[in-house]
């Protein structure tokens, strides 16, 4: 038989993946777990023997979406005659158990987090091993992006009283150094020029370790092996910016000089509800900090908005914080009730057309007032990470001032994708920048 026959003949399976990058990285772990073992990664469900649809349900709305997504797949036509066995993995069986498997009757395995490592098994359960193939066969999951997520914890201890993920994710738990840098150095072998550190809490990093090693250290020690890489660091909470980690990122020019720091409020009133800390006046003097130390630095923040109690006072001090124009990206959702968080019970629920209503307002504040921070770019010289071209052929990058995904592009007129080229900003359009 030959090689192009035996890939035929290996069972197909289809990974759909809802929810936030960390659901990515998990997706692309399951995948290499799968394709080492035998099995073909294929992107068209249809066509699959086995669809895992890996659920995000950290907020109801995110639910409902991996809801959908399991419908229709459970749908398709292999599925629905009981030929392609569907699988639940990921956040929603984590936080909902057996109450899950009572309700979808369509899915053949739920596989919350912790169980993700042993998909292979789960697998095999349902449609049968694979064939065999050697570690040269292995199917590289990455795509072609130019950048790769790499997580370096899970869970979290913060317990803010809004938030499920310690019901999903478990307890906090750094991953170690050796992991991680071999996560990296895969990533980088495979394609990506950009590395993007992840986590739930990014900043704790190391607390749990016997080392007495911190983020600090590790962006250092990473950005160190790999001169020639961006690295990023995102879901930075404000208590885990150092003067140690901020030194790394001014010192080391691919450190990209970008954090994202998820205030979600800034009335101390609220965050104490939240079961956070920190203040607007906190806030203002921690970015004034952080200027300082690391001049010209882009920042990002989330912000929720119809916290249960939250009063047009503390509404108006949320909306004069963002109009004040000290970020450059802002990330507005209005407020999620969410069943066994403590928030659920709070009283002074806000109604939810008021609660989309001042997310609204947000939104056009944010907007207001970041659009005027991404012009000042324009005249400057920067690095741009080629990425590739839109439908009309317009080459499109970004640069260390833009995550992925969330931050906007920056259009250009030459190089191929994973090249690093020079560009002088000539113009923006709010979130996006053109470079000549």
């Amino acid at each position: 038989m030959s090689t192009a026959t035996s890939a035929i003949a290996a069972p197909a399976v289809c990974l759909i993946t809802m929810g936030c990058a960390k659901n990515e990285v998990d997706s692309a772990a399951m995948a290499r777990r799968l394709s080492a073992a035998g099995y073909q990664i294929v992107e068209d469900a249809s066509a699959a023997d086995a669809v895992i649809v890996n659920t995000c349900s950290f907020i109801q709305a995110a639910t409902e979406e991996s809801i959908d997504a399991i419908f229709e797949a459970a749908a398709l036509p292999k599925v629905e005659a009981g030929a392609a066995p569907l699988i639940v993995a990921g956040c929603m069986p984590a936080r909902y158990g057996e109450d899950l498997a009572c309700e979808l009757a369509e899915a053949r395995a739920f596989v919350p987090c912790s169980r993700e490592d042993d998909i292979v098994a789960i697998v095999e359960g349902l449609v049968g091993p694979a064939p065999e193939r050697s570690a040269a066969g292995v199917a590289d999951t990455t795509g072609s992006r130019s950048f790769a997520y790499v997580k370096i914890s899970d869970g979290c201890d913060r317990l803010c009283s809004y938030c499920t993920i310690p019901f999903i994710r478990g307890r906090y738990h750094s991953f170690a150094f050796e992991q991680i840098a071999a996560d990296v150095a895969r990533e980088i072998a495979e394609g990506a020029h950009e590395i993007v550190l992840i986590a739930q809490d990014t900043g704790r990093w190391g607390a749990d370790l016997p080392e007495g090693r911190d983020l600090a250290w590790l962006v250092d020690q990473l950005a160190k092996a790999h001169p020639d890489t961006w690295f990023r660091v995102m879901y930075l909470q404000p208590e885990g910016i150092t003067d140690e980690l901020l030194a790394v990122m001014a010192a080391r020019e691919n450190v990209c000089s970008y954090l994202d720091i998820p205030l979600q409020h800034v009335s101390a009133p609220v965050l104490r509800a939240m079961n956070r800390a920190g203040s607007a006046e906190k806030f203002r003097d921690l970015i004034e900090r952080i200027e300082a130390a690391v001049p010209g630095i882009t920042l990002r923040t989330t912000l929720i908005a119809g916290f249960p109690g939250e009063t047009e006072e503390q509404f108006e001090e949320l909306l004069e914080f963002v109009s004040e124009g000290l970020f450059h990206y802002i990330g507005v959702f209005p407020y999620s009730r969410e069943e066994g968080t403590a928030a659920f019970d709070l009283p002074d629920q806000v109604d939810e057309d008021e609660k989309a209503e001042r997310a609204q307002i947000l939104r056009d504040a944010a907007d207001a007032a970041c659009g005027p921070r991404i012009a000042e770019r324009i005249g400057q010289t920067m690095p741009v990470l080629v990425e590739g071209t839109e439908e009309d052929g317009q080459l499109f990058g970004r640069a260390q001032c833009q995550a992925p995904d969330v931050d906007g592009v920056t259009y250009i007129h030459h190089g191929e994708p994973g090249d690093i080229v020079q560009t002088t900003i000539i113009d923006t359009l709010l979130y996006e920048m053109e470079g000549d």
